[in-house]
This record gives structure tokens, C-alpha cells and sequence, in this order.
């Protein structure tokens, strides 16, 4: 099987388009008692159509969408779910200083309020971060909607990917660029190797 990672979809255009190359993460109600991890190495970025999303993500990320924001949603039913990012985590770690936290924020989409909410979620103040090389497939690769594909939780199974659009995957941003982008998180050393991509 297939390892899917739930993001919102603009995030997923930020991370498809190299204006961010970071996650973070505190974790759905349904991912158990030792909460989130990001325990595979490697994944399809999967899509999610949250639609008051943009009201947590800055203002200057949304306007690089050119005024383009969430899609309207097809009422007649459930909606295909189109794949077209893989992403390999190259960097993580656990942040549980809120200063660590907000030296992240020249880095990623979403605005402060909602870092901090995520931050402070459940008793234990933290939030997982990581750094990530993406892919782009060469074709949209098209799921069904599934009942297994719900709940607030991170981590899906999915089918195989075909092999042709695994094999002919191409980085978003090639590897001088991705350093350019990168070099300067204040992450430290944290854990940079993440093992080895899994499918």
C-alpha cells in the first residue's frame, strides 16, 4: 500500500509551487494514543478541501494564487481526489519552545494564530515539524472518493500508484534551489535522516 499524508489543498499548491518546503503538524483526534509522528519517511501528499482554510493561511502566501482561492465543490457528491505530489522528509523535529516555533514563520503559509492553536492543542504545548523534498507526478493521479479516506486523522493507505507516474516523478525544486530554501531554517541539526522512501 500506498502511504497518503492528509494537508490542506493550498498548502499542498504552496509545497507544489516551492513557495514552502515545511509542514507542522500536532495531530488529528483519531491518531492514537501516542498522537502524531511522522513515521514514514515518504508519502503522496493527499489533498483535503477544508474550506475555511484560507482564512488561516497569510494573506501574502494567498495572493500568489492571483485572487485564485479554493474551487467551488461540486454539490451532486462526493469529489475524486487528484494526487500529484510525493514528498520525502529530509529534516524533523519536535518544537516545544514557542520562539523556536515563531522563527519558522518567514517559511510557511499559515498565519500565527493558527500555529499557535496548534501549538497549544491537547496539554502538552509542542508541535511536529518537517522538512520536506517534494515531486511532482507527470500526471494527476485520480482516486474515488472512500469512506476509508475520512476522519481527522493524518496517515491513509492507498492504492499503488501506478509505476510509470512513481518512476517519472520530477522535484518541485531542483537540489541548489531546495538548499537555497532550506539552508536557513532554524531547526538545528534535528533528525536529518528519515530513513529510507517507502511506497
Amino acid at each position: 500500500m500506498a502511504i497518503g499524508f492528509k494537508e490542506w489543498s493550498l498548502v499542498c499548491e504552496f509545497l507544489g509551487n516551492g513557495s514552502q518546503s515545511l509542514i507542522v503538524r500536532k495531530g488529528g483526534i483519531a491518531e492514537g494514543r501516542d498522537g502524531f509522528q511522522f513515521r514514514h519517511p515518504a508519502f503522496f501528499l493527499f489533498p483535503t478541501r477544508f474550506h475555511e482554510q484560507e482564512k488561516h493561511l497569510k494573506a501574502a502566501f494567498l495572493e500568489r494564487l492571483g485572487g485564485r482561492g479554493l474551487p467551488p465543490t461540486d454539490e451532486g457528491g462526493p469529489e475524486d481526489i487528484p494526487i500529484s505530489l510525493y514528498a520525502e522528509i529530509a529534516r524533523t523535529r519536535v518544537l516545544h519552545d514557542w520562539e523556536e516555533v515563531q522563527a519558522l514563520d518567514p517559511f510557511h503559509a499559515w498565519n500565527e494564530e493558527t500555529v499557535r492553536e496548534r501549538f497549544d492543542y491537547k496539554d502538552a504545548p509542542g508541535i511536529s515539524v518537517a522538512v520536506l523534498r517534494v515531486y511532482r507526478l507527470p500526471e494527476v493521479w485520480v482516486l474515488p472518493p472512500s469512506p476509508r479516506f475520512g476522519g481527522c486523522r493524518s496517515w491513509l493507505e492507498l492504492p499503488d500508484c501506478p509505476d510509470a507516474l512513481f518512476r517519472e516523478k520530477s522535484p518541485v525544486l531542483d537540489a541548489n534551489a531546495f538548499r537555497e530554501a532550506t539552508g536557513a531554517l532554524p531547526l538545528g541539526e534535528g533528525n536529518a535522516d528519515a530513513g529510507q522512501p517507502e511506497r
